[in-house]
């Protein structure tokens, strides 16, 4: 993007202001946007209610939703419906599925209202990194909000797209974090692999000389050693991860269009097995959760005893706990 579109600066409401969402509103801050913040968590609100921070926006009016995905985002875009006006869009940047977004559009296109989709991923490091973001919607609504996108994306010339129609944002993020399953359980099963044999001496330094010149070298195989610099043979950490909704729609999506899935779903499957069983190499999937996203990780437990969270809170997930609700963070993801 060229650095004229990049300086291009803009009005924006941004609902829901979690660990997340309140990283993007620094950075667009810092980008020299004006952002007016709402959370039902007054101590991270700019003001106390979803119709002020839409009278505190010029027309045509921008809003961007984070919170979690379904009953919440609702909720939003409900209220939002009846504050906005004809011009104005909804960016919902959240974990909804794409089918979700198909409705919403068409409920707030009845009222003149445009509709983006966003797929984010950058975790906990976007902030200072930037996200990558994959848009969906009509031109003419992505162009409206096109330069908070130039701010939040990474510097370069990559990390952000208009993906298609509405839908596309979300669905291409969606796939994105089903080959992400994929890629961890093949990083972590490699990794017990090598740990299991008398010969290999030093697991965590051979993984740490894949990161240069060889072509299975990426961002989780460097938070995979970050990891185990961390905790050496992620002692104490419990063999189990959670799965947050996209691989499964993945799965179902693959299904739907008879494609062919199969690391994903086996992948996914793997975190279901690890439910019932401790599994070495679901404690570096844990290990690369925790790091990139602040997903939480659960401590081995005694047998019978159930096991607490250890590490970094999930950023997402207490949230969500503490503001259920249309203020709250968005649901907990990959990436």
């Amino acid at each position: 993007m060229c650095a004229t579109t990049r300086r291009r600066e803009m009005d924006i409401g941004l609902i829901g202001l979690g660990k997340m969402g309140g990283n993007m509103r620094e950075r667009l801050r810092r980008g020299g946007h004006t952002v007016v913040g709402y959370d039902r968590n007054p101590d991270l609100a700019d003001v106390d209610s979803l119709a002020d921070l839409v009278a505190a926006l010029p027309s045509p009016k921008v809003v961007w939703v984070m919170v979690p995905a379904g009953a919440a985002t609702q909720q939003t875009i409900n209220e939002l419906g009846e504050l906005l006006g004809e011009g104005d869009v909804v960016v919902d940047g959240g974990n909804s599925r794409w089918t979700d977004d198909l409705e919403h559009a068409e409920q707030l296109a009845a009222r003149g209202i445009g509709f983006v989709d966003c797929g984010v991923s950058g975790g906990v490091w976007g902030l200072e990194n930037g996200y990558a973001l994959m848009y969906g919607g009509d031109p003419e609504h992505v162009a409206k909000v096109q330069p908070v996108f130039d701010t939040l994306k990474p510097e370069g010339d990559f990390g952000s797209v208009h993906a298609g129609k509405v839908g596309a944002g979300h669905f291409s993020k969606m796939v994105h974090n089903g080959i992400e399953y994929a890629i961890m359980q093949s990083y972590a099963e490699g990794w017990e692999l090598l740990e299991k044999v008398d010969m290999v001496e030093n697991v965590t330094e051979v993984l740490r000389s894949w990161r240069e010149g060889t072509v299975i070298r990426s961002w989780l195989l460097d938070l995979l050693v970050a990891a185990l610099d961390d905790q050496p043979n992620l002692e104490g950490i419990r063999g189990y991860a959670e799965d947050s909704g996209e691989g499964r729609w993945t799965v179902e999506a693959g299904i739907e269009h008879a494609v062919a899935t199969p690391a994903i779903t086996a992948a996914l499957y793997a975190r279901f097995v690890s439910r019932q069983d401790d599994s070495p190499a679901m404690k570096a999937v844990a290990a690369m959760r925790n790091q990139f996203g602040g997903h939480a990780m659960q401590t081995s437990a005694p047998k019978g005893g159930d096991a607490p969270s250890a590490g970094r809170t999930d950023p997402e997930q207490s949230e969500t706990a503490r503001q259920a609700g249309s203020g709250a963070e968005s649901s907990p993801a990959e990436s």
